[in-house]
């Protein structure tokens, strides 16, 4: 007899453990394609831009890593809010396995920002609303961290954590709008929903495959450290300790 799905079927750490285990393999042999396949067309494929020359291609990487830095800040915030709210065990773990990864996009966001801000601007940083938004983006990310990492009880701790990654969400919104909301360098968003892309085909084509690949990435990533994160915290479990001896064996 089949067990019925539903939202709550992978909340137990154990059955998480083994969904991911699965998908690992799959996850990451598909972030290397598709980083390949958008690298190659970002990089070779194509044209040169005809304001900003080759300099142009950091894009490829900064818009993508700027992209996910938010998402993954929003995905990190609303586990933290699904485990304050339901006391979930599993939620709390993916909050604090998001967070090492979209650090790691924000820091990206921001260092490939001043190498296209050099040759664009003239220099590698400026206070701009939305360069100065992503930097507290990457705060909040470090904060939360050393935050949970600080707390000796795991459950204070992620309480403490879910409180500033809730907060911290305030932040997305200021960094999407303030191109729009203040006078900045920045320049405006070049792919919209409800507008036509502000480039050429093969641009786009190029960035849409290494948002793609920084997202399977990110799975693969996370569900690999949510994964470690569940061995260290139920440690006591027979599952685990079951597992263990297998592994022994």
């Amino acid at each position: 007899m089949t067990q019925r799905l539903t939202w709550f079927t992978f909340a137990a750490p154990s059955r998480f453990y083994q969904l991911a285990g699965a998908l690992l393999p799959w996850l990451w042999a598909s972030a290397a394609v598709l980083a390949v396949a958008g690298l190659y067309m970002g990089f070779f494929v194509a044209p040169t831009d005809a304001t900003q020359g080759e300099s142009y291609r950091i894009i490829f990487i900064h818009v993508p890593a700027a992209w996910m830095s938010m998402v993954l800040y929003l995905a990190m915030a609303a586990w933290a809010a699904v485990g304050w709210m339901f006391k979930v065990r599993m939620a709390f773990m993916l909050a604090h396995a998001l967070a090492p990864t979209g650090a790691l996009f924000t820091f990206l966001a921001l260092w490939t920002g001043a190498f296209w801000g050099k040759p664009a601007w003239g220099t590698w940083w400026v206070w701009d609303a939305r360069l100065t938004s992503e930097l507290i983006l990457l705060f909040l990310y470090l904060g939360y961290i050393a935050l949970v990492a600080a707390i000796d009880d795991v459950r204070r701790g992620d309480r403490a954590g879910a409180l500033i990654a809730i907060i911290g969400a305030v932040n997305i919104p200021i960094i999407y709008f303030s191109v729009r909301w203040w006078n900045t360098l920045h320049q405006g968003a070049t792919v919209s929903l409800t507008a036509a892309p502000k480039m050429a085909s093969t641009m786009l084509t190029a960035m849409l495959l290494m948002t793609f690949a920084f997202w399977v990435y990110a799975f693969a990533v996370v569900f690999m450290r949510a994964r470690a994160i569940v061995l260290e915290r139920e440690a006591d479990a027979d599952w685990v300790r079951e597992l263990a001896a297998g592994k022994e064996q």
